[in-house]
């Protein structure tokens, strides 16, 4: 029986009573899961959709500790961020990584440059001088580190270090899933709460499982709303009262061929003022903005949008030619949870910070996430872990901890494994990255079983399609515990497949044919079919 059904079928037991049940897949619901349930809580995760398929999938992949919240004065939002930045950046060494921010600062700017300079020594100090300091640079010494920058608007600029996520952000929230399910968590993506009551001490949820269509009711003595921009949405349905609301700030990112050959963000204000970023993926470059206010959570790239990004990219960079639509690869979009106390639907949208806040009703055993970002993620689960003792249910192994790599042992031995049998020797010419760094950031302790399927046989270290970077161990791998439901979560979210490879290059490939075999037996052309319909 694979994972999902198995675990919905736990989730069906008529006499089973979770100590918690965690509503949405994203981040907040992740690291909520991931602690309560390490903690010795018995945890239910549940998702509509897939882990991660929406806001938690299509982020900057930035890990930062809010360097523009010092200009409306947010200095005590800063330093918490600052400091959850860095305790991310020591526990996930392998996949939150220092990075150099280079900004380019345009004459006319509201700030001259040497103030903002100020600023970001100022972000350095905050941020207990855990990165590199930040140099201050002239227009010649742009045009000396950065050739790609057009500096004939230029005023001057600076770079100073952040972080950022070196694989994929929906990699990363999964990570959490698979966390929370070694320690018991039953977690299944597909299924739907379509409403819950409180009744005799218990929430009793009404869920369906989106793909076989069947309804059943989960019990929980308590209930953790993290449904990301839907949470309004389902404390409407529930009854719940919250002193927080949510706003909606749209970003959009175009993938395009490498820019630059810098390992460094480029930084810019765009023609409207909004933060625009040109940020290294891989062998690609992600480029985009963020801040359009929009109403609804369902939102897509426009033609607006597009033709925005691309007028800027080809004034803010000097490039050997314009960058058209014709060089899009992918597009990624969602929309940005802002967290709103009063709930009047009127404020400064764009002065609201991304930091999360929480609602809790003690009498019904209820919480509420709002907003948050990767980099307090960790605060987040400790937070709601708290909550949850705090609401009479027992955490017995309340001190443990949750969250980070697996231990030094562990990865020395990793390690020592692939050297010993020339792992690195199978690494495809053009890799971003060794093989053996690669699958121990991607999957820990985890990767050894990768090894052995590679000592037994050593066509399994080949890569199945000839553009990605995925192994045909790695395939099986994920098929056995991934819960990969439909081909987009692969392609998509387990994986980046689809943001650095065209769909007309994926969907004929080969390779791919072969990996839906592995996912999905006798129903592989099928899933293949609705895939391709999907994207029309």
């Amino acid at each position: 029986m694979d994972l999902r059904k198995s675990n919905t079928e736990r989730l069906k037991e008529k006499d089973r009573v979770f100590d918690v049940l965690v509503l949405g897949g994203g981040i907040n619901g992740a690291v909520s899961a991931a602690s309560l349930s390490a903690k010795g809580a018995k945890v239910a995760l549940i998702d509509k959709g897939d882990f991660a398929g929406l806001t938690s999938s299509n982020s900057s992949n930035l890990a930062w500790g809010g360097i523009k919240y010092l200009e409306s004065h947010e200095y005590f939002l800063v330093n918490s961020l600052c400091k959850s930045r860095n305790h991310l950046m020591r526990s996930y060494p392998s996949t939150v990584k220092e990075i150099r921010f280079l900004t380019t600062i345009q004459k006319g700017f509201r700030f001259p440059v040497w103030f903002v300079y100020l600023g970001t020594i100022f972000y350095w100090l905050i941020g207990r001088f855990f990165t590199q300091g930040p140099d201050f640079m002239t227009v010649d010494t742009i045009r000396g580190r950065e050739p790609t920058i057009n500096t004939d608007n230029a005023a001057g600029g600076f770079e100073y270090s952040d972080a950022y996520l070196y694989d994929n952000d929906a990699r990363f929230v999964f990570n959490f899933i698979r966390s929370s399910m070694n320690y018991g968590c039953v977690a299944a993506n597909y299924v739907e709460s379509l409403g819950a009551v409180r009744e005799d001490g218990l929430w009793k949820v009404s869920a369906r499982d989106n793909i076989s269509g069947d309804t059943f009711t989960i019990k929980a003595k308590a209930l953790v709303n993290a449904c990301g921009p839907y949470v309004d949405a389902h404390n409407k349905v529930t009854e719940q009262k919250t002193e927080h609301q949510h706003l909606f700030s749209k970003g959009i990112h175009l993938i395009i061929d490498r820019v630059t050959e810098e390992e460094r963000i480029l930084t810019f204000f765009a023609s409207d003022g909004r933060l625009f970023f040109v940020i290294p993926m891989g062998n690609k470059t992600s480029v985009g903005t963020t801040d359009t206010q929009v109403s609804d959570p369902n939102v897509g790239v426009t033609e607006e949008d597009r033709e925005f990004v691309l007028e800027n990219i080809n004034s803010l960079l000097k490039l050997n030619k314009p960058i058209t639509k014709d060089d899009i690869i992918a597009e990624r979009c969602g929309v940005r949870p802002l967290a709103q106390k009063g709930g009047d639907g009127i404020a400064d949208w764009v002065k609201l910070s991304r930091k999360h806040a929480v609602d809790t009703n003690f009498e019904d055993k209820h919480i509420s996430i709002f907003g948050g970002k990767t980099t307090d993620c960790i605060n987040v689960g400790n937070e709601i872990a708290g909550l949850i003792k705090d609401m009479g249910i027992d955490l017995p192994f309340e001190k443990f901890k949750w969250y980070g790599e697996d231990d030094d042992s562990v990865r020395d031995e990793f390690y020592h494994q692939a050297k010993l049998m020339d792992l690195d020797a199978y690494t495809v010419k053009g890799s971003s990255e060794p093989l053996t760094q690669r699958l121990w950031r991607r999957y820990g302790g985890n990767a050894l079983e990768l090894l052995e399927d590679i000592r037994r046989n050593p066509r399994q270290a080949e890569r199945l399609m000839k553009d990605a970077e995925y192994l045909r161990c790695e395939i099986e791998h994920t098929a056995r515990h991934e819960m990969v439901t439909k081909l987009e979560d692969f392609l998509r979210r387990r994986s980046k497949i689809t943001q650095v490879v065209r769909n007309e290059d994926i969907i004929d490939a080969p390779g791919l044919k072969e990996a839906c075999k592995i996912f999905f037996g006798d129903e592989a052309e099928s899933k293949r079919q609705e895939y391709i319909e999907s994207l029309k």
